[in-house]
């Protein structure tokens, strides 16, 4: 285990994708955007924004372009999207995008059942994106999808995630995030997953996306850390999940993580209180309370010093 923790931690927000993608209420792009402009607001420079794939599919990102074209571009602003295809990276490019995100599963059972091909076929999908982002000057972050898990396979060797790691290695990616996409993992399990994949890919270009549905999505984070980590997935609120994971409470929430690292001393470069109150306005407008515990817990004392301030 290292002792010497990271000093800074890039944080991508992906809570107006990957975090709205599976509500079954519509969610207005007028909404979007200003879910976008409140993350910048409160620091956020790595956006996960929305994804370029068919409304058949995704009927929630049908506004892609419409909230690539309502988000202000700022210094410093980097904007991601989902790009399945060529299709969806045409539109990425023409939405003005800096970083196009491909998507892949260390489970062949997953693979089947998620995108009706198998793991080898779906690096050949995303060859030419990769190479168009690249011919582009576009940034490619990867994600491993089901490293730790998967609903239909059950465990997933370690070596398979080393296996498809090296695959997008080999597609010249910038950065490979290790997903525990149904949030079964536990930190001594991060930590082996994650030493192996640094074997074959930089630790530096690591990045680690943890769901929350065993509750274990903040001390996988710190597993992550302690190996090396620098660079984190966290959606607002908790939004999110997967429709495979039975119970699943979404992605591990941006307010939980940062708590956790400020507290470790640990710089992001994001504004805590304005996250909070983020995390609490999305809640009330999709009418739930929010995944959040650290959100939840400092929401009230910011009420309670707000009523004693006016009484």
């Amino acid at each position: 285990m290292r002792q010497d923790l990271p000093q800074r931690v890039r944080i991508t927000e992906v809570g107006p994708r990957d975090g709205l993608q599976n509500e079954k209420q519509p969610v207005p792009a007028e909404v979007k955007l200003e879910l976008c402009e409140r993350l910048i607001d409160a620091g956020v420079d790595q956006l996960e924004a929305t994804s370029f794939v068919s409304p058949k599919w995704v009927p929630q990102m049908a506004d892609a372009p419409r909230v690539m074209a309502g988000i202000e571009r700022r210094e410093g602003l980097h904007l991601s999207v989902l790009t399945p295809n060529m299709k969806g990276f045409e539109g990425a490019l023409a939405a003005g995008a800096h970083e196009v995100v491909i998507f892949g599963a260390a489970s062949e059972a997953f693979s089947q059942r998620n995108i009706n091909c198998s793991i080898a076929e779906s690096i050949e999908r995303f060859r030419p994106v990769a190479e168009a982002a690249q011919a582009n000057g576009i940034r490619v972050r990867a994600a491993v999808s089901v490293a730790f898990g998967c609903p239909y396979q059950g465990e997933v060797p370690v070596a398979d995630v080393v296996d498809i790691t090296e695959r997008f290695r080999d597609l010249g990616c910038d950065e490979i995030g290790i997903a525990d996409t149904i949030g079964v993992g536990t930190a001594a399990h991060v930590k082996t997953v994650f030493e192996a994949a640094s074997k074959v890919y930089p630790l530096a270009q690591l990045s680690g996306h943890f769901h929350d549905t065993y509750g274990q999505g903040v001390s996988n984070t710190l597993a992550a850390l302690e190996v090396g980590v620098s660079r984190f997935d966290t959606s607002i609120a908790g939004l999110g999940g997967c429709p495979f994971a039975k119970g699943a409470t979404g992605n591990v929430a941006t307010e939980d993580v940062v708590y956790l690292l400020h507290g470790m001393g640990i710089e992001t470069g994001l504004d805590l209180e304005k996250l909070v109150l983020t995390g609490q306005w999305i809640s009330e407008f999709l009418g739930r309370k929010s995944n959040s515990r650290a959100g939840n817990a400092i929401a009230v004392k910011l009420r309670d010093s707000q009523t004693q301030a006016s009484a």
